[in-house]
């Protein structure tokens, strides 16, 4: 790594409307100055309110594990790219007016996020199962991790996300936190922080006093998987990601927070190590597996 001993962080800062990057790009420019930083980003929020504007309806399927989610046709595409493209921009901008040397970047440049292409989507409708084509969504497989080093050792902090480029040569969207768990994982010795609306991982997720801290053993990330729901248990799936790809630990942790990220690598969040996987991944018992 170009800056200091200690390993890369990579931060992931969330697309919903309650996420402010204010606290992040402040503590993304202390870090820099002796860490290697790699932002990811989502875009949800600017995602759905560009559909609105431009009048188009999008359209919501659930799949047979239950969950639901936005189909991504051509014209939702569209928009998905253009949003994407501002959100990276403003963040870069941001990044920038912070000394940050901040280079944008989406998983289509440079091939940094590539994977195949799932045209087809397994949906329920009315009770029935069924395929729904023209899908413009992908599977994440590879990451260009040389490009984030050659970055990286130039002195930049990569701010990437979603569109990722499919085999077939077709931007397509992936989820952002499987994407930013990609590239910690391609970054050995990384450590990922998610950064979300709430402080972490509740063992009861109506009350906030039941965080989950700390997480090191297989047995207590079956703990913390079972006490995830909805949203938060997709970060925790892009967590085991991260760390079955060579991640150091994960932390989910709270956007809002004073210093979100500094906090965060100082005990905050919810803090997952690779020792809560490495028993299971032995038995075999993590697929390590994309979401439906």
């Amino acid at each position: 790594m170009s800056a200091g001993t200690d390993g890369a962080v990579v931060v992931k800062i969330g697309g919903a409307a309650a996420v402010d990057p204010a606290g992040a790009v402040d503590d993304v420019a202390a870090l820099a100055a002796d860490r290697d930083v790699v932002v990811a980003h989502g875009g949800s929020t600017a995602v759905d309110d560009l559909l609105e504007r431009l009048d188009i309806e999008p359209t919501y399927v659930e799949t047979p594990d239950g969950v639901v989610g936005r189909f991504t046709d051509e014209a939702t595409m569209e928009a998905f790219t253009m949003a994407m493209s501002k959100v990276n921009t403003d963040l870069v901008s941001l990044f920038r007016d912070a000394g940050v040397d901040a280079v944008g970047l989406s998983g289509v440049d440079g091939g940094l996020l590539t994977g195949p292409r799932k045209s087809a989507v397994r949906v329920v409708e009315n009770g029935k199962k069924k395929i729904k084509r023209g899908d413009h969504s992908g599977k994440l497989e590879r990451v260009n991790a040389d490009l984030l080093e050659t970055l990286l050792a130039a002195g930049h902090t990569p701010v990437a996300g979603p569109p990722m480029l499919a085999d077939d040569g077709v931007p397509v969207n992936t989820d952002a936190d499987r994407a930013a768990a990609a590239m910690a994982g391609a970054l050995d010795g990384s450590t990922l922080v998610l950064l979300t609306d709430v402080e972490g991982v509740y063992a009861d997720p109506d009350d906030p006093s039941t965080l989950i801290e700390h997480v090191e053993t297989p047995a207590e990330l079956d703990d913390l998987e079972a006490a995830a729901e909805g949203f938060m248990g997709k970060k925790v799936m892009a967590a085991k990601q991260a760390l079955d790809g060579g991640a150091d630990a994960v932390v989910i942790a709270d956007a809002n927070a004073d210093d979100p990220i500094l906090a965060a690598l100082d005990g905050g969040g919810t803090r997952i190590e690779a020792s809560a996987l490495a028993e299971a991944a032995a038995d075999g018992g993590d697929d390590g597996g994309e979401a439906a």
